[in-house]
C-alpha cells in the first residue's frame, strides 16, 4: 500500500502543475476564441496560479491544512486575470472548501473537492455556457463521483479525472459553435484539463503527462487549421476591466445586479472584505465610479483593450500560418540567457532550458521540434546525459528529425558554422559532426564532495575544479588559476581559438581579469569571449 500523500507532496504537485500552465500558455492562447478573441486564456490562468504558489512559499513549514486552503484561495482571487483567470480562482476555492474535513486524499475526499468546486465555479458565472471551462469542470467532477461509487483507490481516482477531463475538452467543440468554427478546443478547458494532468502527474511521482497527449492530439478533437479571425464587429464591448475590491459594507447583490448594466462577462467573487470583479465593458470609468461610490478601496486596476489584443493574436496567427517553411530547422538545448541568444544568433529556432542537472525529458524536446516551421529539424542536445531523450524525441517526431549529438554548446557553436543551408538533413549531420570534432571542452565548477581527480590525486568539498571532456583535469582554489590549469591541459598553446562563457555567477570585472590573463599567457590565440550565464558552471570554454 502506498503511503497517505502529506501537505508537502500536494503543494509541490501544485508549484509542478503552475509550472508547466505557465511553460505551455502560449499553446493554450492560440486556442482562444471565446467569449473574445483576445489570445489571453493561457497567460491569465497561468498568473493566476503563479500567485497561489508565491502564496504558497510564504507558509511556514508545518503549516495547517486551514493554513494551506486560505492561502489558496487568497492568492486565486488576488491574482486572477481575465475571466479565465477568476473562474479558475473559483475552482480552486471550491476544492479548497471541498477538502475541508477530509484528513486524506481518497475517493470520498476527491468527490467532495470537485463536487464543491462545481457548486461555488457555477455560482460565480451569472450564465454558464456549454463548451467551456466550466464543462470540463462538471464532467471532472462526474468522473470523481464515478470513481467513489466504484470504489477506486486514490491513485486509480485521480488518473480517471484527468483522463476524463481530456475527454471533455474534446467535446467542446460539439457544445460550442464559434469553436468547431475555428477548428479548435476551449482554451479555458484545455488549460484546466493541463492543469490537472500536470498535478496528479508530479503527485504520483511520474514523469511526463498522465494522459498520452499525442494520441489526444490525433483523437476526435479538431485539426484545422485555427481560423484568423478579428470578428470585434460583433462584440459589443471593448474594455476587459478587473480590479480588487475591499469593503465591509459593500451591497454584493446591488453590486452583481449593477455589472450586467455595463457590459457582460460579469463576475464578482469572493466575502466580506475582499472581493475581486470582472467585467468587459465599454465604460470602465463608470464601473470603476460606482465601488467608490459605494464606499469601496479599489486596487490592483487593470483594463485592457481586447480589440487591440484580438487584432494582435489575428496578426500573431497570420504571420505563423503565412510563413513558409524553411528546409531546415534547429533546436538546442543549453541553460542560461546569454547562451540562447548566442544560439539564436546562430540560426537555433528553439532554445530548450536544460542541462547537468536539468535534463529535458523526451517530451520536452518533441515538443520544441514541433515547434520549428521547417521540413527537417536537427536536435543539438549539448549534453551527454541529454543525448538519447533526443534520438527518442526523434523517432516519435512527425517531421524528419535527427540528433547531431553535441556534448556541449561551445561544441553547439562549432557544428552551427558547418551547417550548408543546400545540403539534405543527412548530408547536414555528416558535415555538423565533423565540424565540432577536433573541439575540446573545459568546465569549471566547485566540488559538492570530497573525491579524485582524473589522476587519483585529492578532491576536497568546496575546492575549485576544471573537467576537460569529462575528466577532472585541475583542480585549485581560484577559477581564474583552474582555467589556467586547465588550457594547458587542453593544449591551448596549440589551438587557434579560445571561446569562453562567463556563468552567472562570474562578475564581468573577474570575467575581463581572467580574459587579460588568458591573453598575456597565450599571444597567438584568437578569443571569442561571451556571457553565458549558464548556472553552476563560472567559466564554459573550448579550444579548437
Amino acid at each position: 500500500m502506498p503511503e497517505p500523500y502529506t501537505a508537502n507532496d500536494l503543494l509541490n504537485a501544485i508549484a509542478v502543475a503552475s509550472k508547466t500552465l505557465s511553460e505551455r500558455k502560449d499553446e493554450i492562447n492560440r486556442l482562444n476564441v471565446f467569449p473574445v478573441p483576445d489570445g489571453d486564456t493561457g497567460t491569465n490562468m497561468s498568473l493566476t496560479l503563479e500567485t497561489v504558489v508565491e502564496n504558497l512559499a510564504n507558509l511556514p513549514i508545518g503549516a495547517a491544512g486551514a493554513e494551506i486552503r486560505k492561502a489558496i484561495t487568497t492568492g486565486a482571487l488576488m491574482g486572477a486575470r481575465g475571466n479565465s483567470g477568476v473562474i479558475t480562482s473559483q475552482i480552486l476555492r471550491g476544492l479548497c472548501e471541498g477538502s475541508v474535513g477530509h484528513d486524506e486524499l481518497n475517493a470520498d475526499s476527491i468527490d467532495a473537492a470537485f463536487a464543491k468546486s462545481q457548486e461555488v465555479a457555477f455560482q460565480a458565472v451569472r450564465k454558464p455556457v456549454e463548451g467551456t471551462i466550466l464543462t470540463v469542470l462538471r464532467d471532472s467532477a462526474a468522473a470523481a463521483k464515478h470513481a467513489r461509487k466504484k470504489k477506486m483507490g486514490c491513485d486509480e481516482a485521480l488518473a480517471y479525472v484527468v483522463e476524463e477531463a481530456y475527454a471533455s475538452v474534446q467535446r467542446t467543440p460539439d457544445l460550442l459553435p464559434v469553436l468547431k468554427e475555428n477548428g479548435v478546443v476551449d482554451a479555458g478547458g484545455f488549460g484546466l484539463a493541463i492543469f490537472f494532468d500536470a498535478f496528479v502527474s508530479a503527485l504520483l511521482g511520474k514523469e511526463g503527462p498522465m494522459v498520452d497527449e499525442l494520441a489526444f492530439a490525433r483523437g476526435t478533437a479538431p485539426k484545422v487549421e485555427i481560423e484568423q479571425i478579428n470578428d470585434w464587429e460583433g462584440s459589443a464591448y471593448r474594455y476587459c476591466t478587473e480590479f480588487l475590491v475591499h469593503s465591509d459594507t459593500v451591497d454584493v447583490d446591488a453590486a452583481k445586479d449593477f455589472l450586467p448594466t455595463m457590459g457582460d462577462c460579469d463576475l464578482m467573487v469572493g466575502m466580506h472584505p475582499n472581493f475581486k470583479v470582472h467585467v468587459h465593458s465599454n465604460r470602465p470609468d463608470q464601473v470603476l465610479g460606482w465601488f467608490l461610490t459605494h464606499d469601496a478601496q479599489i486596487s490592483e486596476v487593470h483594463i485592457h483593450n481586447m480589440q487591440q489584443q484580438s487584432a494582435a493574436r489575428t496578426d500573431a496567427l497570420a504571420a505563423e500560418q503565412g510563413e513558409a517553411p524553411k528546409p531546415l530547422g534547429f533546436v538546442a538545448v543549453a541553460a542560461g540567457e546569454g547562451n540562447a541568444k548566442i544560439l539564436k544568433s546562430l540560426g537555433v529556432d528553439v532554445v530548450v532550458s536544460g542541462g547537468q542537472t536539468m535534463n529535458p525529458s523526451t517530451k520536452d524536446l518533441l515538443d520544441a521540434a514541433g515547434q520549428v516551421n521547417a521540413d527537417a529539424v536537427i536536435i543539438l542536445p549539448n549534453n551527454k546525459n541529454i543525448i538519447m531523450a533526443a534520438q527518442s524525441a526523434c523517432e516519435l517526431a512527425e517531421t524528419p528529425c535527427a540528433v547531431v549529438p553535441t556534448r556541449s554548446v561551445p561544441e553547439a557553436f562549432a557544428a552551427l558554422f558547418g551547417f550548408d543551408e543546400g545540403a539534405s538533413l543527412e548530408e547536414n549531420v555528416e558535415s555538423m559532426t565533423e565540424a565540432y570534432a577536433d573541439v575540446k571542452t573545459g568546465e569549471v565548477t566547485v566540488a559538492i564532495k570530497d573525491s579524485k581527480d582524473a589522476h587519483d590525486n585529492p578532491i576536497k568539498e568546496g575546492d575549485v575544479i576544471g573537467i576537460a571532456d569529462g575528466a577532472i583535469e585541475a583542480v585549485g582554489s581560484t577559477t581564474e588559476d583552474v582555467v589556467m590549469a586547465l588550457l594547458a591541459t587542453m593544449e591551448a598553446e596549440d589551438a587557434d581559438t579560445l571561446t569562453i562563457l562567463a556563468g552567472e555567477d562570474m562578475g564581468d570585472d573577474a570575467f575581463d581579469a581572467l580574459i587579460a590573463r588568458i591573453e598575456d599567457a597565450y599571444d597567438d590565440l584568437e578569443i571569442d569571449a561571451h556571457r553565458g550565464d549558464q548556472p553552476l558552471y563560472p567559466v564554459v570554454m573550448s579550444v579548437e
